[in-house]
């Protein structure tokens, strides 16, 4: 997909050069209706496969009667438990694989309500819709747990590779004259992005071309590739605009495979859209969490001992842990520590990624339990944590790459006005309103990954950007075009860039906040190498006009090439290609390490996560960090609350499009505001049945929940981070922003609430 029809003259704005704010570059097509995404591409001779759900949270399938559905007008086709798709189980994100086992994703055994056990597939979206509920399944139901609250959960099983420990936790802890014990919870919580789920899958003989909203080209055609038994360049999947993914659009899921392989069946192309309702279960959210934290402390507020025990809900059949100790180690200088984490299994779809996984629970609890700390202490709750400042990383021991902490809650402090802060709960009103001042902090990890980019300099003086890396709204089309535009001293309007695309250039996953650090320095790196051979041609091209000047290299800005000094010819770029008849220059670059060179260390790198560097490897640990200010007003005869006003400071690194990376940050925070105040997946503790599987009843922040929220940047360029210097942005702004408002309640009303959603029966 390109945006040439995007580009547009913005003023100089440091003339595209990273560090420039520019706007998206993709946005107008958004707003005018031309971005096309992935279900509205056009594709002739469509027929639509609607899913059948099942309506028990545990057992099995005894009998699937189709009977009804068959004869209902337009229909095409039922596949059941029965129906035999061809498929074999595909390697999972690390590239484990068991040998030649089959895949049934529709399954006779049913470990969740709303679990997909059939699919119609009928000429028309409301034929298929009709004819699945005209399918009639027969159940033998065994006992179920809804939940990881339900009395018969029991405490789940221990995860030996999240426990923690350093020093003599218990210990300490019980020899600390000021002391805290809480335990902390979140529900289930969902994606819910504007764009819902869902796909198109088209064969044109042995290949196989999806249009899938996707946040890895590259890995989920892979897993395509595997189901069917393909070799990898048989299967193209193309996903060029993503209405919000938050990590739910990075997996092939079992509905893909369904609409694939009726669609190989059929011989002709199948969509397949899910439904909101079908978007609660079709996927995992984010995990139910508890977490019982104690902290230990001398009569100063500095830290003794931290010990830790958290569980979260995971499905059944498949362990995925929300690690509740992801942060807790991290923030702040402990020297006894112990933590442990339980997964408690249920009958639930498997949980997935969300926004922050881990990291935000984790930070939940701990910047909860360091504002109770605070106040056992009676010491200010911005004062404890800069008591408490790690120098280094309490886990690894290594120091830190860049952390810029301190600096984050002084400029979010100044900003806010907290100096103005009083200490006491209640002790701040307006009128009838109680207003609190709370204050939260947040890390996420950087996490390193290899790409690929292909720079082309055209005969018309146009540069296009490509690769297979996507864009879901944080700006990648954006800042690869300024990345490119710096490297090659070109205008960013004569930049084109074409993204979200397997048959493309390589690209990591668009996850953990690693994809901006992983592509532009592959974009950087072929730039550069298309700027020198731009100017080796400008120089030794017989029909060049520099070639006699005598200058031994030239200079490239603004899309002119001339010569150092100024006194020789000043040509455009198109200008030169024409005078040497070249009709483009092409180059292609990867930032894998020399011994990952060739076929397999390119799949290795591009499909699998086996390439990814966490953020202690090498001699650095690596994180981003931030620090939110939050203000609530409660009312003080409803208990209704409001977030009034934010500020929050961020440490990023460099921040190569401040008006992308503020947009980031304050996104995440309203996420944090929605999971904060309104976000809470609701179960039946009957049949295991999500209620609230709608955006009616789910709720999320809207406009009118959102109020001024002024984002600060304090980082500097960490270059062992990544090529250029930047940091993760997408997913650290939503970390801390929940216990800031927890903490802002309880300076408001004197009411400590640890289980998320903070509504106003709790208040009250």
């Amino acid at each position: 997909m390109t945006i040439m029809e995007t580009r547009t003259k913005q003023g100089d704005a440091s003339d595209g050069a990273l560090g420039g704010r520019f706007s998206r570059l993709d946005g107008k097509l958004k707003i005018t209706g031309g971005a096309t995404y992935a279900l509205e591409h056009p594709v002739e001779g469509l027929a639509y496969a609607v899913l059948v759900q099942s309506t028990i949270a545990a057992g099995r399938v005894v009998k699937v009667d189709t009977s009804k559905a068959e004869q209902a007008p337009g229909m095409l086709l039922v596949v059941t438990p029965e129906t035999d798709l061809g498929l074999k189980v595909a390697s999972d994100w690390y590239g484990n694989r068991p040998d030649d086992q089959p895949y049934h994703p529709l399954p006779r055994d049913v470990a969740f309500n709303g679990q997909a056990i059939a699919a119609v597939i009928a000429e028309t979206l409301e034929q298929a819709t009709e004819a699945a509920r005209l399918v009639e399944v027969t159940y033998e139901e065994t006992a179920a747990v809804a939940s990881m609250e339900s009395p018969n959960a029991g405490e789940g099983k221990l995860v030996d590779q999240f426990n923690i420990a350093w020093g003599e936790a218990e210990e300490a802890l019980a020899a600390s004259p000021v002391r805290i014990e809480a335990e902390y919870s979140t529900p289930r919580e969902y994606h819910v992005p504007i764009e819902p789920h869902g796909l198109t899958a088209k064969w044109d003989g042995d290949r196989l071309t999806i249009w899938e909203p996707s946040q890895w080209t590259h890995g989920m055609a892979r897993s395509y590739a595997e189901l069917f038994g393909l070799p990898d360049e048989n299967v193209r999947l193309v996903s060029p605009f993503i209405g919000g993914g938050f990590g739910s659009k990075a997996t092939v899921y079992a509905y893909g495979a369904v609409a694939a392989a009726v669609a190989r069946k059929l011989g002709r192309p199948v969509k397949l859209a899910v439904t909101r309702p079908q978007n609660f279960t079709s996927y995992g959210g984010r995990a139910a969490t508890r977490q019982t934290l104690e902290l230990g402390a001398d009569s100063n507020g500095i830290l003794q001992a931290i010990v830790h025990r958290g569980a979260s809900e995971t499905s059944t059949y498949a362990d995925f842990p929300e690690q509740t100790s992801a942060a807790t180690p991290l923030m702040y200088a402990v020297p006894n520590f112990s933590s442990e984490h339980r997964l408690v299994p249920a009958n639930t779809v498997m949980p997935g990624a969300l926004r922050a996984p881990g990291k935000n629970p984790s930070a939940f609890g701990l910047e909860c339990a360091m504002d109770e700390l605070a106040y056992a202490a009676g010491i200010d709750p911005v004062e404890i944590r800069l008591r408490n400042y790690a120098e280094y990383d309490p886990q690894s021991g290594k120091p830190w790459s860049t952390r810029q902490m301190r600096e984050a809650l002084a400029a979010g402090s100044e900003a806010f006005g907290w100096a103005k802060r009083s200490f006491e709960p209640r002790s701040m009103r307006d009128g009838r309103q109680l207003i609190g001042w709370g204050v939260g902090c947040g890390t996420f990890p950087v996490l390193r990954a290899a790409s690929e980019a292909m720079i082309r300099l055209l005969s018309d003086g146009t540069v296009e950007v490509v690769s297979g890396a996507i864009d879901m709204g944080q700006g990648t089309y954006t800042i690869l075009a300024q990345t490119a535009a710096e490297a090659l001293g070109v205008p960013v309007g004569q930049i084109d860039v074409r993204l979200g695309d397997s048959s493309l250039p390589g690209a990591t996953v668009a996850g953990g906040s690693m994809l901006a650090g992983a592509i532009t320095g592959a974009v950087h790196k072929a730039a550069t190498a298309a700027r020198d051979e731009l100017i080796g041609l400008a120089l030794n091209d017989a029909n060049s006009p520099f070639r006699d000047t005598g200058a031994n290299t030239l200079t490239v800005a603004d899309g002119r090439i001339a010569v150092p000094r100024g006194n020789g010819p000043s040509l455009t770029v198109a200008e030169l290609m024409s005078a040497t008849g070249r009709d483009r220059i092409e180059a292609r670059r990867n930032t894998l390490p020399e011994a990952d060179q060739g076929p397999e260390g390119h799949k290795r790198a591009w499909t699998t996560m086996t390439a990814i560097q966490g953020p202690t490897a090498g001699d650095y640990s690596m994180y981003s960090w931030c620090a939110h200010f939050v203000e609530v007003r409660v009312d003080e005869d409803f208990g209704t609350i409001r977030v009034s006003r934010v500020v929050s400071a961020f440490d990023c690194g460099r921040i190569y499009n401040p008006k992308l990376a503020e947009s980031q940050w304050r996104g995440g925070i309203i996420m944090g505001i929605g999971q904060a105040l309104l976000e809470e997946g609701l179960v039946d503790e009957r049949n295991g049945r999500v209620i609230n599987n709608n955006l009616g009843d789910y709720l999320v922040a809207t406009n009118a929940d959102v109020p001024h929220i002024e984002v600060i940047s304090v980082g500097i360029p960490d270059l062992n981070a990544s090529v250029l210097g930047g940091k993760g942005v997408g997913e650290v702004g939503i970390v801390g922003v929940a216990p800031a408002i927890a903490n802002a309640a309880f300076h408001a009303t004197g009411k400590r609430v640890r289980d998320l959603p903070i509504t106003l029966d709790k208040l009250i």
